[in-house]
Parts: structure tokens; C-alpha cells; sequence
């Protein structure tokens, strides 16, 4: 439908069910603050369903799995973002929701340094069952998806087009071998170009699904760029290896990292423990306590899903407990002042 894309397809869904959008009167659709007449207009004139049909017969022949922003399999994170896609289009055998995601991004034209940092990294990430993900494109993005190949990592490639193509045209082996160690998705029907203008909205998949997005290489402009701006924005955790200051193609690292929008990265050690990911020694079952404080609503809720992990993101705990992330927030101030959780680096938490 014109004018409408991921965000007011949001604001939609949270006031109508799918089918009764196409239904709807147009006073029904009016009084949806922010849409707007011409968007009313839009949705009510709409009738382009033979396209959808042409989709749906290319996604049952190439057994595509369509995600919809409600399905189980649909990449949870990405729900936390404000413009989260509407329908994806899969093809793979990786999970989404995996436990830990990371985006591994930067320069198409990388040095011998990013190349060797890049495949270190994914080696030394290689048993801690971290789902790499990237964007297919020349450079670290490649090198990312093929080192993870390589140490029998699953890794999906989220595209700027539809799935009927693989651009560049170079990566169509890598790209097969990824569908079956991994996985491709988008958020474009097929048939569309990989036009200049679907990167950024690439990119911000790539920062929205994944735990945190790490800038190996880049210059201070480019897509590597675009997509730490958007982790950032969406509140997740960006790192950057730091390079030297007269080379050009780690100008962009060491910005990040100056202006406080990255943390300095220097090896898979270092990023397992920021994040709470590095293997714990098991310890002797805790006895349940009881808590001599008052507990609101919000804040049981929140004791109850931490009692149930070891540690648990910000992220997880929005998703599980149902409520605002204002909310969330409140309770979890509270709880961290009176003592009962603990915030730990990566914005996981834990019961004390």
C-alpha cells in the first residue's frame, strides 16, 4: 500500500486485526491518530491483490518461508525496534532467536588487517554457538560469512532484494552454502533491485536482530557506519577494533569509539565477557529465599523470568514480561536499589 511502510504498518496492527485493515470503514481508519487521510485513502482503495498472489506462488515454489511480524519464527529482537518490518522473506535453517547474535560488519575494500581480525574473531568465536549475521556485500561482510562457513558456524545474510537474485552476482556459491548453514533474508518481494536506496533498511535488520553489531573496518562514511548509528538507536551493543590514526580504512572504528558510540574491541575474549557470554562453572543450586520487601505487579513479573535464567537481556525481559519498557525500566531500578538483581555488562541482568 503507498505511504504505508513498516511503521504505520505497526501503528495499524496495534488497532486492527490483519483482515479487518481491508475491511475497515473509513472512520474507523480516521480515528487512528497519526495516519492520516491520504494513508485512509490508500488502504481503502486498495486493490493490487494479484501482486500478493504472484508472491505467494513464488514463495510455495521456491519454499520460502514467509514471516510475519506476528509468527512464532519471526526475529523477536527486531520487535523492540520502532520500525520493525512487517513480512520477511526466509530461506534457511538457522534459528532468528537464537540465544546469541551477532552482526560482524565493515569495509568492502578491507586490508589484509580487517581481513585477519575478521577470521580471527569468527574462529575464536566458534564454540560458543554465536548465529553470525552480515549483509552479503563485498569485504568484511563476505569475509564474515565465509569464516563462519568455515569453523561450522551457522550465519544468515540479510539482503537488500528480493530472493529471486544474489547480489553480487560473485557470492551465488557462498550464498547456496548459506541456505543450508544458515540461512538469506529480506524484506523485499522478489523481483526487486537491489536499489541504493534498500541499504539502509538492510542495515538496520542487521543492528535490530542481533545482540550486537561489531564495525571491524571502515571508513567514516559508509553502510557500516549507518548500521552502528542504528544499533545505537536501538539500544543495542556496538563495538569497534580500534586502528591506527593515519589509516583512512579505520577511520570510521576509531570515531566510534572517541565519540563513546562504540566500546573498544580488541578479541572474542573480551567481547564473550562484556556480553555475559563466557561459559560459567557450574555452581551448587541456589535455596530459594524468601524476600522480606514489597513487591509490585511489575516488578514479581520480572523476579519470575530471572528466576527461571542465569543471566537474561533487557531485550529478553521486554519480549517475556509483556509490559512497557517504561515500565520494565521503573522495575527494574527499583529491584537493582533494593537490592535483589544485578546489572551486568552487555545490559544483562540476574537475580543477586
Amino acid at each position: 500500500m503507498p505511504g504505508i511502510g513498516p511503521v504505520f504498518a505497526k501503528l495499524l496492527l496495534q488497532h486492527l486485526e490483519v483482515e479487518d485493515i481491508f475491511k475497515a470503514k473509513k472512520s474507523t481508519l480516521s480515528a487512528i491518530e497519526g495516519l492520516g487521510e491520504i494513508r485512509v485513502k490508500n488502504i481503502r482503495e486498495f486493490q493490487n491483490f494479484d501482486e500478493a498472489e504472484k508472491e505467494l506462488a513464488f514463495i510455495e515454489k521456491y519454499k520460502i518461508e514467509p514471516l510475519f511480524i506476528g509468527d512464532e519464527n519471526y526475529p523477536k529482537r527486531l520487535l523492540n525496534c520502532y520500525d520493525p518490518p512487517t513480512l520477511l522473506y526466509y530461506r534457511g535453517n538457522a534459528d532468528l532467536n537464537s540465544s546469541k547474535i551477532v552482526a560482524i560488519v565493515g569495509s568492502r575494500m578491507h586490508t589484509e588487517y580487517g581481513k585477519t581480525i575478521t577470521e580471527k574473531l569468527v574462529e575464536d568465536l566458534s564454540s560458543t554457538n554465536v548465529l553470525v549475521v552480515s549483509g552479503l556485500a563485498y569485504g568484511i561482510d563476505y569475509l564474515a560469512h565465509k569464516a563462519a562457513l568455515k569453523n561450522n558456524m551457522k550465519t544468515v545474510g540479510v539482503l537488500a532484494h528480493g530472493l529471486d537474485k544474489i547480489y553480487p552476482s560473485d557470492h551465488l556459491n557462498t550464498a547456496k552454502e548459506m541456505v543450508q548453514h544458515g540461512g538469506l533474508l529480506t524484506e523485499f518481494m522478489s523481483k526487486t533491485k537491489p536499489d541504493k536506496h534498500n541499504f539502509p533498511s538492510r542495515n538496520r535488520i542487521v543492528a535490530g536482530m542481533s545482540d550486537a553489531t561489531i564495525v571491524v573496518e571502515t571508513d567514516i562514511k559508509g553502510g557500516s557506519m549507518i548500521t552502528a548509528e542504528l544499533a545505537n538507536g536501538y539500544n543495542k551493543d556496538v563495538f569497534a577494533f580500534p586502528g591506527k590514526t593515519t589509516d583512512k580504512k579505520s577511520n570510521g572504528c576509531n570515531h566510534l569509539i572517541k565519540n563513546n558510540k562504540a566500546i573498544l574491541l580488541t578479541d572474542a575474549k573480551q567481547l564473550l565477557e562484556t556480553m555475559g557470554w563466557q561459559e560459567k562453572k557450574k555452581k551448587e543450586p541456589k535455596k530459594t529465599r524468601e524476600l522480606f520487601i514489597e513487591l509490585t505487579e511489575e516488578e514479581k513479573i520480572i523476579i519470575n523470568i530471572l528466576n527461571n535464567a542465569e543471566t537474561i537481556s533487557i531485550d529478553d525481559i521486554n519480549l517475556l514480561s509483556g509490559l512497557s519498557s517504561s515500565s520494565v525500566a521503573v522495575a527494574i531500578l527499583n529491584l537493582e536499589m533494593q537490592n535483589v538483581i544485578q546489572s551486568l555488562p552487555g545490559k544483562m541482568y540476574r537475580l543477586i
